[in-house]
């Protein structure tokens, strides 16, 4: 019993670490669809169809027995959800991934964690004691994970000879030339604060997610009407702006790619297990791992891209290890705080009531 919650506690690490690999690579399939000539509406509108169809069935065959009640303010949350953490989130961050560049669009989500420690604080989600060392752990990793995924992005330094990829991807490579070669309109002002926006809205669907999973503790039904509602958001906009039939074909193999990958991996997944970790240990655990992103983008662009890897990347790297592993052992200690004051309370009134039973015993017996 004992390995099996010592494996389960555990779970929501792993799941939070894969996430970030899904969202690496749909970072990468993305940039090339849109290097590609994709329009970034398009492919976020075909994103959540997808990812709709892809969790529809393991809704309805894992939780038709067990799902609770879907009551309006349930399905007005839901909504809430696919505004913020879908829509808002999605369509703002690929048009600033087309208006900027990679590194920058993934450098200003790492202030994620910042933004949705404020919220779930001014929300009462998390508590921001710094005089307790539990407190004062999440805060200051916080801000490590942030100042880590800054450096990472923004300070190269030095090359670190390491040598190259052999598993270099040539066409990503060829892509990357064609679209150098092609001059791809980018704006320094415009695609940062976008992706800021969209990462606002992230960190905002975090808080509302946390809500939804106490009330309605069923992600897989709650990620299908969250993506079922914003397929319509989605391609409304989509069509409004994009009125060439040309541009919604899917004939081009990196398109298609890109979209299969963003619905499924992206979205559905990633989203489905971002909810259930939410459910287990909050919108802040979940939120710190986002700087991760960075470390496996790094390493994949050296990989697959031969991109060179850098001195900024090694320090980067490290202050992110460090900054989520304070986070998480403040959010474990306060858990287990928690839990500690939980069992005493349930441990008085039980010895309160023995002690009730005692004494009647007493009075029963003949003297």
């Amino acid at each position: 019993m004992a390995s099996a919650g010592y494996g389960n506690s555990y779970m929501p690490f792993l799941a939070m670490v894969f996430v970030q690999v899904c969202y690496a690579g749909m970072n990468i399939t993305s940039k090339l669809a849109l290097e590609a000539e994709m329009n970034p509406l398009v492919l976020v509108a075909y994103r959540q169809v997808v990812a709709t169809l892809a969790i529809a069935p393991f809704a309805y065959w894992m939780e038709w027995k067990t799902r609770p009640k879907i009551t309006m303010p349930i399905l007005f949350q839901i909504f809430l959800c696919s505004l913020t953490g879908a829509t808002v989130n999605q369509v703002f961050y690929f048009v600033g991934l087309k208006q900027s560049t990679p590194t920058i669009a993934c450098a200003l989500t790492n202030t994620l964690p910042a933004m949705t420690f404020i919220l779930a604080v001014l929300f009462r989600q998390e508590s921001a004691k710094i005089k307790s060392k539990a407190g004062l752990a999440k805060m200051v990793g916080t801000a490590v994970c942030v100042c880590g995924a800054m450096i990472l992005s923004f300070y190269h330094g030095h090359n670190i000879g390491i040598g190259e990829s052999k598993i270099h991807w040539r066409y990503a490579h060829k892509m990357g030339e064609s679209s150098n070669n092609s001059g791809n309109n980018t704006n320094s002002f415009v695609g940062p604060i976008l992706v800021i926006i969209s990462t606002l809205g992230w960190a905002m669907w975090f808080i509302i997610q946390a809500k939804v999973s106490e009330k309605f503790p069923a992600p897989y039904t709650s990620t299908t009407l969250m993506c079922l509602m914003s397929s319509f958001e989605c391609g409304i906009i989509a069509v409004i702006v994009e009125h060439n039939g040309p541009a919604w074909s899917l004939t081009q193999p990196m398109w298609l790619t890109a979209t299969l990958y963003a619905g499924i991996m992206g979205s559905a997944v990633s989203f489905f297990l971002t909810s259930w970790s939410i459910q287990r240990k909050g919108p802040l655990y979940v939120s710190v791992f986002s700087p991760l992103l960075l470390i496996v983008v790094a390493v994949s662009s050296w990989a697959l891209l031969n991109e060179k890897l850098y001195l900024g990347t090694a320090l980067g790297s490290v202050l992110i290890v460090a900054g989520l592993y304070s986070v998480l052992w403040g959010k474990t200690k306060e858990m287990a705080k928690l839990g500690a004051q939980e069992t005493d309370a349930n441990t008085k009134p039980n010895a309160a009531a023995k002690e009730i039973e005692k004494n009647d015993l007493e009075l029963q017996l003949p003297k």
